[in-house]
């Protein structure tokens, strides 16, 4: 089976944070680094977020350029890239913007907590249990199997710290702001893990 390219993208501070932990989020792209990441998205068949990232920050995850979602029909896709979440709990707010704008969504939760995912979403969302946990590496194979061939991840930390602790990433884009945060109990790029000495697709060449 033909697992896609996965591609993780994150905004870090100059010492490794996402967000200061306050309720206002914390500004660390530019104009520059969202039209970056609106292009990466528009590249992309899928873009996944966790479910903390969706509470958090109740993103829209859109292609916002028209000409880029032009550029996408055009190849025969859709306008927009599938919508991805992951949930150990089941804990979903129908509500939230993510699933009332773009294209297709699709849900990974548990066996346990499949129920209440599509409890919460109706016909929101296509919701897909992954066993009695979640596996990242089953997670790749059905979104291969359904056609992915290039998958983003934008955050949050736990799901970043998943796919490299599995192996999962083939690349990582890194935009870093010139500020430090410096709170201990403020969201990290990556959480503490025992990742592999060199991740799936990765160069040991000097650069």
């Amino acid at each position: 089976m033909t697992r896609p390219h996965v591609l993780l993208s994150v905004a870090v501070s100059v010492d490794g944070y996402i967000d200061d932990g306050s309720a206002d989020r914390f500004p660390l792209s530019n104009a520059e680094d969202f039209d970056h990441v609106d292009r990466l998205r528009a590249e992309s068949d899928a873009v996944l977020v966790g479910a903390e990232t969706l509470r958090r920050d109740n993103p829209r995850l859109l292609v916002y350029s028209a000409d880029r979602r032009a550029d996408r029909a055009a190849r025969g896709e859709p306008e927009y890239p599938l919508k991805v979440t992951v949930t150990n709990s089941g804990d979903l707010d129908a509500d939230l913007l993510f699933w009332h704008c773009g294209g297709d969504k699709l849900v990974y939760t548990t066996d346990h907590a499949r129920p209440r995912a599509e409890r919460a979403l109706g016909d929101l969302a296509t919701v897909v249990a992954l066993g009695d946990r979640l596996d990242f590496g089953h997670l790749v194979d059905d979104l291969g199997a359904r056609g992915v061939g290039r998958l983003m991840v934008e955050g949050g930390g736990r799901v970043h710290t998943a796919f490299l602790a599995a192996g999962l990433a083939d690349e990582v884009r890194i935009a870093v702001a010139p500020l430090l945060i410096g709170r201990a109990d403020a969201p990290r790029f990556l959480h503490p893990a025992d990742f592999p000495a060199v991740p799936r697709g990765a160069s040991t060449s000097p650069t």
